[in-house]
């Protein structure tokens, strides 16, 4: 049997092809031709993770955007049902408002957009343009906020959010406190050239009440200092340096006890305290480690960069002076308290 073609049958099948190509394109992503492309609004990558377009990586989005309050720099798209001269995009200008034609400013900063909406409508009303406008507001870019996180957290840097945050879900967004993070959080805000910081209590294992209430606004600058350090030195299980987490407090006994108590060889009646002073010199003054774990004193709160040295018994010790344990202590291992 002899397969015959007919004349431009091939021609024929490769119209056919691209056509079912074309279908099959078109099926396969119906929304694309729908949804409208806005320059800033989050779109789904193909990882389904959400991301912006044309702003950079945002850091946050709300869990409902019709809680979206609308802001300075938001350019809203207005339509007024069956009056196209009175619809079109306006952008929010510094003070919060619209400029609508024949209407004049109409203030919406603050607001989301069905109040916005009903904002717009009563202004309609008030001009005598529209017995009964009906008015529809939608949000077609947006100005994110700018808030910059610093120090000890797992990723510093310029974050993007869409709206005010707690301090608390900022930290969180910049991946959390490190383990060498302190118990105090610095918030640096500028407002009509006026710069003011506000310190904030926080510890490791809180609950976040602290700072769940605490806003950040666009600007402001988020500081996680880095713990104080004390420093356990000479005839000690685990020399170091060890981190006042938590209530950012920390006693000579608890520190003897993050480095896992005195070895054989040391001369527990001889302990010491090297403290800094504020022009830069050291004082030392001994420790009385019998009445201590006796329970006869209550153990001396240590400030940070304290130094508490055990020296050895019956051995001379390689550190004989302030300076060397001073020395010793720069090139500790630093370990957090967990």
């Amino acid at each position: 049997m002899t397969l015959r073609l007919f004349p431009h049958c091939g021609l024929m099948l490769m119209i056919a092809a691209a056509a079912m190509a074309v279908h099959a394109q078109s099926s396969a992503s119906p929304s694309s031709q729908l949804a409208p492309s806005y320059s800033n609004v989050p779109s789904r990558s193909n990882s389904g993770d959400m991301k912006p377009v044309g702003i950079g990586p945002l850091t946050s989005v709300p869990e409902d955007f019709s809680k979206l309050k609308i802001a300075p720099g938001f350019l809203l798209d207005v339509e007024v049902y069956d009056e196209p001269d009175l619809s079109g995009q306006l952008r929010v200008a510094e003070d919060g408002t619209v400029s609508l034609p024949f209407v004049g400013a109409v203030h919406v900063a603050g607001s989301v957009a069905a109040e916005a909406q009903r904002s717009i409508e009563q202004s309609l009303k008030a001009a005598e343009l529209l017995k009964n406008p009906q008015v529809t507001v939608n949000v077609v870019q947006y100005e994110p906020l700018m808030v910059t996180v610093l120090g000890e957290v797992n990723s510093p840097g310029r974050l993007q959010i869409l709206m005010p945050h707690s301090l608390l879900d900022v930290v969180s967004f910049a991946g959390g406190e490190t383990q060498l993070a302190g118990s105090e959080i610095d918030v640096r805000h500028e407002e009509n050239g006026q710069v003011t910081t506000t310190n904030y209590h926080y510890g490791r294992n809180s609950n976040g009440e602290s700072i769940s209430g605490v806003m950040v606004h666009n600007g402001d600058t988020v500081l996680v200092p880095r713990a104080g350090v004390v420093y356990v030195l000479g005839a000690v299980t685990r020399p170091g340096g060890y981190l006042m987490q938590e209530d950012g407090k920390l006693d000579a006994a608890q520190a003897l006890a993050l480095a896992f108590g005195t070895v054989i060889q040391a001369k527990t009646s001889d302990i010491h305290i090297i403290r800094r002073k504020p022009d830069g010199s050291y004082v030392e003054f001994p420790l009385n480690y019998q009445s201590m774990v006796n329970g006869k004193i209550t153990p001396p709160q240590l400030q940070a960069q304290d130094i508490v040295y055990v020296p050895m018994s019956h051995i001379k010790a390689t550190l004989t002076d302030a300076t060397g344990i001073i020395g010793s202590a720069t090139s500790a291992s630093i370990y957090a308290v967990k």
